[in-house]
């Protein structure tokens, strides 16, 4: 009888944990939404994010909140947290790594909603805290983007 993880083709959940030595979205993998019916928010916090600075190479030090609201597909949590230490000893800036982010999550889901910030540590006595959202077009989820985008605040 097949389990639910082999019916789902999750490959990463339950096995030994393979780091990756830089940034790889081929890791990430998704499983049913049961509840397509509803509308709810998934939450995830990754307050051990690192990437380094593409111009000296040291290590920038991030929270990354992750917030969606479903559709048919969702991230399977091991293979996020993957994603995001992939980004260990990958050189990017800050803004480009919240993009990257939520771009990459919305072509592995096509969730209805989503939004990804950064919250990183200063360097040089400045912090910076990107913020990318997204809301399917022509949807109320398109308004509720711009919406939050207007109003956002940390």
């Amino acid at each position: 009888m097949n389990t639910e993880r082999e019916q789902e083709n999750l490959q990463v959940l339950g096995r030994k944990t393979e780091y990756r030595s830089d940034y790889d979205p081929t890791v990430l993998e998704t499983f049913e939404n049961k509840h397509q019916e509803n509308d709810y928010w998934v939450r995830f916090n990754c307050p051990e994010f690192t990437s380094l600075c593409p111009i000296t190479g040291q290590p920038d030090f991030a929270e990354i909140l992750i917030e969606y609201i479903p559709d048919v597909r969702m991230v399977e949590s091991k293979s996020l947290k993957l994603y995001l230490f992939s980004f260990r000893n990958h050189g990017d800036f800050h803004e480009d790594c919240v993009n990257i982010i939520m771009k990459d999550l919305i072509r592995l889901m096509d969730p209805r909603y989503i939004e990804v910030t950064g919250l990183f540590m200063p360097r040089g006595g400045i912090s910076i805290h990107p913020y990318a959202n997204y809301g399917r077009p022509g949807t109320k989820y398109e308004k509720m983007a711009e919406y939050r985008m207007m109003h956002h605040h940390l």
